[in-house]
């Protein structure tokens, strides 16, 4: 990305932090226009799709067309990962998943955090806690450390509930 574009980049963003989402769009899309590649721009522009427009499959197509860009980019992995779970594709999401975790620049700690929300999802409570509980592990955070806290005694807490209810509801 050449310097004209870097900064017209971090007006987009800037743009994003005010709500200011039609001036980011236009400004993704000049970028777009010339550097159809930019890895950060196809994760912002998934990223708009997804929360704003709430379009999944253009969001999707940002978020693969930035993997297969930059393939060390790491924030599109992590976007696309969260469109997976919300769209309850978890097979999908399973293998993605796995792949993150064969790149380096991904933090481990948000993908054990996304493992264990899928999970936590499926109702299989144990597998959540376990996947927060390396989750933590894997963080030099303890703001995060005490986010995954939160993730576990939730799963607990549900874990209770769900075991008091009959098996057939």
């Amino acid at each position: 990305m050449n310097s004209r574009f870097e900064e017209l980049y971090l007006e987009a963003e800037a743009d994003i932090r005010n709500n200011s989402y039609v001036e980011a769009f236009r400004k993704y899309e000049t970028i777009l226009y010339e550097e159809p590649g930019n890895a950060p721009t196809l994760n912002s522009m998934g990223w708009l799709y997804k929360t704003q427009i709430e379009d999944y499959k253009k969001a999707e197509k940002f978020y693969n067309a930035c993997i297969n860009s930059n393939s060390m980019y790491p924030h599109a992995y992590i976007n696309y990962a969260v469109l997976l779970t919300d769209m309850e594709r978890f097979d999908e999401l399973n293998k993605h998943l796995e792949r993150c975790l064969k790149v380096v620049t991904i933090e481990k700690s948000l993908i054990y955090l996304r493992y264990g929300i899928m999970e936590e999802l499926k109702l299989n409570f144990e597998e959540a806690i376990g996947y927060y509980e390396k989750a933590m592990l894997f963080t030099l955070s303890d703001e995060k450390i005490k986010d995954y806290q939160e993730n576990i005694s939730r799963c607990r807490n549900k874990r209770e509930m769900h075991q008091r209810r009959p098996q057939n509801n």
